[in-house]
């Protein structure tokens, strides 16, 4: 097998975590999840979990990156991908293969690109500084202080000064810097047609709200979570809060979250789209294709 890792994506309610935990169960793997939302304790439903999922044949699939902090926690893509990395190589040293799931473009894109994210704070003198220089000058400037492997740097001027920012900020301060490894995995992405996309996302939100969703915002609520730490995360928890707040009426909050998560699943196709054209190779399913066939498409992809 010449790939490192199987990513298997696709927008809400496509079925690509039952795909990527069958695929698993037939690799001896285990799924690293490139989900946004599904870091935080207590928020199951709301975020799609599925726990379910993760068992195949009476089999549990191990599965990493979920519940990693607290609701309410800040968390952001440089966090995610130290956490990947921990796990990526825990998977690999263990002789299991790993198979990266889920939906958030840019948690995708960090790993896949191997983005060289830092926590590196703003200085907006240095800033003022480097703005005077042109964008060709920055470039030059760059290269000086690394081989510049990721183009996108030096597309804009802002680019450039954010990557110079960062370069300076390491030479301080070594322990914060890390090299993100290539890794080399086939990409498989599943879709169905619009309006069977659009069907099968408020299928899924009325049973998540029978399963109890509202409960479970109730709940976090109950905890000391703020309304407004809660509107944070968007979707089901902004406009459950609303609802629970008295802001929405129970019709008012399904509506406009089911159009939400519509809204939401098309950017997660353009997202992809993006990522196609800008040279990453997505081999896309038919969703409507049985589960056995699916399994088999990758599994000859990955031979």
């Amino acid at each position: 097998m010449g790939y490192d890792m199987l990513t298997i994506l696709g927008a809400t309610a496509t079925g690509k975590t039952q795909l990527a935990a069958r695929v698993a169960y037939q690799l001896n793997g285990e799924i690293l999840s490139a989900d946004s939302r599904q870091i935080y304790r207590g928020m199951d439903l709301g975020t799609g979990k599925d726990l379910g999922d993760y068992i195949v044949d009476g089999c549990p699939i191990p599965y990493h990156l979920i519940d990693l902090v607290d609701a309410g926690t800040q968390y952001n893509v440089f966090e995610f991908q130290r956490a990947f990395i921990r796990a990526f190589n825990y998977v690999r040293l263990r002789g299991r293969f790993p198979v990266f799931c889920g939906g958030s473009g840019l948690y995708l894109e960090a790993v896949l690109k191997g983005y060289r994210l830092t926590q590196v704070p703003s200085d907006m003198d240095r800033r003022d500084e480097l703005s005077l220089l042109s964008l060709d000058e920055l470039a030059s400037l760059l290269k000086g202080y690394k081989t510049v492997h990721n183009s996108s740097d030096t597309e804009t001027k802002n680019r450039a000064i954010r990557a110079i920012e960062i370069e300076e900020y390491l030479m301080h301060h070594p322990e914060l810097d890390f090299e993100f490894p290539v890794i080399h995995s086939l990409i498989v992405g599943v879709q169905y047609d619009r309006d069977t996309r659009r069907e099968r996302i408020t299928n899924r939100l009325k049973q998540r709200l029978e399963e109890g969703m509202v409960e479970e915002v109730e709940g976090l609520l109950a905890k000391g979570l703020s309304p407004e730490d809660l509107t944070y995360y968007g979707l089901e928890y902004k406009y459950l809060t609303l609802y629970l707040t008295g802001e929405l009426t129970k019709k008012k909050m399904f509506e406009r979250l089911n159009i939400a998560i519509h809204q939401f699943a098309k950017r997660q196709m353009t997202w992809f789209r993006k990522m196609e054209r800008e040279g990453f190779e997505i081999h896309w399913l038919d969703g409507f294709l049985p589960m056995e066939e699916k399994v088999a498409v990758i599994m000859k992809y990955l031979e």
